[in-house]
C-alpha cells in the first residue's frame, strides 16, 4: 500500500475511534518504499538527492508522527495501532488510561516478544525509542563501529554503538487516541534503503532485520510475523484478537455474524473452517 493511502485509512479509522464507532484497531501492512520526516526530523538526514531518491522509486513524505526520519517499504512489517488510551482495563479491573511513555513501552513489549518468538533476543536502549539486538545475540553489520568498553562490561544499559536496531516507532496521540506506529524488518530488502538516510537520526547506530538475525535460518513469512504480532499484542494489551479482512467487517456491516479469518491466515494456523466471533 503506498503511504498516502495508508495514512488517510489511519485518519478515517482514527474519526471512528474517536466517536466510538469502532474498537481498538491494529493495522498490518506493508508499504511501497517510502521515506517518512516526522514531526522532528532534520532535512539533511536525508542522504540521497531527490533525482537517485526518484530513480530508486522512493517516495518522500512528511507526516505528523513523532520522531526523525525513517524508511518503509517491502518486507518490513508495519503496524498502525488505533487505539484508545483510555479503554484499557488496569490491574484492579478499572478503566485506566495510559500514559505515551507507557503506551510506547507496551509495543515494545509487544515487539520484543515476537523476536523472541524466533529466537532473537531484543531489548531497549536507555533514552531511545525501539526495539534493539542484546549484545550476546546482535549481528553488527560490516563497517558498524566496534562494540565499546561500557558495552563489554555487560552495561545493562549497552552503548547505541554496539546494538542493532531491528524495530522502529513513531506514534502520535490526539485526544486520547493513537496512530502511527512500528515497523520491524522481517527480511533484508529494506536494510539497503536505510542507507539512504540517517536512521531516526542515528549515525552511529546499524539497522538489522529477522532475516539477519537468524544467520541463515528459515526467515517466517510475513503473515506468519504478522500473526505473532498480533498474537503479543493481545497478551500484552491484555485484549481479545480479532481477525478482520474487509473495512465492512470492522464497521460492524455484518453485525451478529461470526469473522471468518483471512484465508491465508488459516492456511497457516492449518485450518481449514474456524471463525473468530
Amino acid at each position: 500500500m503506498d503511504y498516502a493511502t495508508g495514512l488517510r485509512l489511519q485518519q478515517r479509522l482514527v474519526e471512528l475511534r474517536k466517536s466510538n464507532e469502532i474498537a481498538n484497531v491494529l493495522v498490518l501492512l506493508e508499504h511501497a518504499p517510502v521515506i517518512t520526516l516526522g514531526r522532528n526530523a532534520r532535512r539533511e538526514n536525508v542522504l540521497a538527492s531527490d533525482e537517485l531518491l526518484k530513480q530508486r522509486g522512493v517516495e518522500l513524505f512528511e507526516c505528523d508522527r513523532g520522531g526523525d526520519v525513517t524508511y518503509h517499504g517491502p518486507g518490513q512489517l508495519v503496524g498502525y495501532p488505533i487505539f484508545d488510551l483510555r479503554s484499557f482495563l488496569g490491574p484492579d479491573g478499572r478503566r485506566k488510561t495510559q500514559g505515551a511513555v507507557e503506551y510506547v513501552r507496551r509495543l515494545e513489549e509487544a515487539l520484543i516478544r515476537t523476536c523472541a518468538d524466533y529466537g532473537i533476543g531484543t531489548e531497549r536502549v536507555a533514552g531511545m525509542t525501539g526495539v534493539w539486538t542484546q549484545l550476546s545475540t546482535a549481528v553488527i553489520p560490516s563497517g558498524a563501529n566496534e562494540r565499546s568498553e561500557r558495552a563489554q562490561s555487560r552495561d545493562p544499559y549497552p552503548t547505541p554503538e554496539s546494538q542493532a536496531k531491528i524495530a522502529a516507532i513513531g506514534v502520535h496521540i490526539s485526544r486520547g487516541v493513537t496512530s502511527h506506529g512500528f515497523a520491524l524488518n522481517v527480511t533484508n530488502q529494506p536494510l539497503e534503503y536505510f542507507q539512504l538516510i540517517v536512521p531516526c537520526g542515528i549515525a552511529t547506530k546499524p539497522v538489522t532485520s529477522l532475516e539477519q538475525q537468524l544467520c541463515g535460518r528459515a526467515t517466517p513469512s510475513m503473515d506468519e510475523v504478522a500473526q505473532a504480532v498480533a498474537r503479543n499484542f493481545g497478551r500484552v494489551f491484555d485484549s481479545q484478537v480479532v481477525w478482520v479482512d474487509s473495512l465492512d467487517a470492522l464497521l460492524g456491516r455484518s453485525v451478529g455474524v461470526p469473522v471468518r479469518a483471512p484465508e491465508e491466515l488459516r492456511q497457516l494456523a492449518g485450518e481449514e473452517d474456524t471463525f473468530w466471533v
